[in-house]
């Protein structure tokens, strides 16, 4: 059986697990103090062109999410974002476990837009009864989104434009971020850090054994974050195990372009199903492959590979997910390819 249902399924990428092996026998400080994590956090000032970025590193995604908003937030607000946002839907009640309310927006195709924020914001606001619902102070997005789409450099600017006017904060998750910037270079580091009062560049997904970066480029969210990653469980004792695999990750271009074979990957992979008349339910240009499969197709498929049953469309179709990570084999991508185009037209 061959796996793509999600693109965590492999450990470490080559160069990374290399790292770890010629730093094993060496002696760091503990907690992300350490010699590899103060490179890391200046390398990613760099690559985000923000010299005060405040950068940490934790293990997960959902750790990431839940320190950065729970730290962000006081007892009574809570965070917009869109109905199938990672925090809304596949994080076990995280967000809300800390006391703050996730509140989700019809999201199209994964995304929301700065006038839907804008209308969540102003009936708030304009509701006499304001101070007995939560309020919002964060917009939470992710690029690329659950759906696998992009936000692009337009509606970025739009939103982080309306929440810097309204003293609402914007936090992106990215998870998948390295299969983002490989998909569209107008979305870059830079960018990013100059539109997110915080963001996260995602490591677990993209080679890393386990690992995220979380940056601060906010200053009012920087003190005492530390005292936050302790308390939600983020502070690593050999935190030098992320700073090491984040260096070799990152440095010289690494983490895009091993992203953008992936991309590649999958574009060969969507190619192949609409050359057999599949239909998408999203088109998608990083990592993730949505193709609709009849019943037949999706047994067929299913006797050799792995893959992520989405959601029904009708009695005899079902959308199902693919994913290609920055490890996955390229004969298990071959494979695939081939076993697609021997189906009977």
């Amino acid at each position: 059986m061959l796996h793509f249902e999600c693109d965590y399924l492999e450990g470490a990428d080559q160069r990374v697990l290399q790292a770890l092996v010629d730093a094993n026998e060496q002696q760091y400080g503990s907690y992300g103090e350490d010699e590899p994590c103060s490179k890391a956090r200046v390398l990613i000032r760099e690559m985000t062109a923000c010299p005060s970025a405040a950068v940490h590193f934790v293990v997960g995604g959902t750790q990431a999410n839940l320190t950065v908003i729970s730290a962000a937030l006081r007892p009574w607000e809570g965070v917009l974002c869109a109905d199938t946002a990672h925090i809304a839907v596949h994080e076990t009640g995280a967000i809300e476990a800390t006391g703050h309310k996730v509140l989700a927006l019809p999201g199209r195709d994964g995304k929301i837009s700065a006038s839907q924020v804008e209308a969540a914001y102003n009936a708030h606001h304009q509701d006499i009864t304001h101070e007995h619902i939560v309020k919002p102070a964060m917009v939470y997005i992710s690029h690329p989104t659950e759906m696998g789409t992009l936000y692009t450099r337009e509606e970025l600017g739009a939103l982080s434009e309306f929440c810097k006017a309204h003293d609402l904060l914007l936090f992106l998750d990215g998870a998948r971020l390295g299969y983002g910037l490989a998909a569209d270079p107008r979305v870059d580091l830079p960018f990013l850090a100059r539109c997110c009062d915080a963001f996260t560049i995602g490591g677990t997904k993209a080679g890393l054994l386990f690992g995220e970066a979380i940056v601060l480029t906010n200053p009012k969210l920087a003190p005492c974050f530390r005292y936050a990653i302790k308390q939600r469980g983020g502070m690593l004792a050999k935190g030098w195990l992320l700073g090491i695999q984040f260096m070799a990750l990152l440095k010289d271009g690494y983490y895009v372009r091993t992203c953008a074979k992936a991309n590649a990957a999958a574009q060969a992979i969507k190619q192949a199903f609409l050359d057999k008349g599949v239909a998408l339910l999203v088109d998608t240009p990083a990592n993730q492959v949505f193709p609709i499969l009849s019943r037949p197709q999706t047994a067929s498929l299913g006797e050799k590979y792995g893959f992520s049953h989405w959601q029904q469309v009708d009695q005899e179709h079902t959308a199902v997910r693919f994913c290609v990570s920055a490890t996955t084999r390229e004969g298990a991508v071959e494979a695939l390819l081939h076993d697609i185009a021997e189906w009977d037209d």
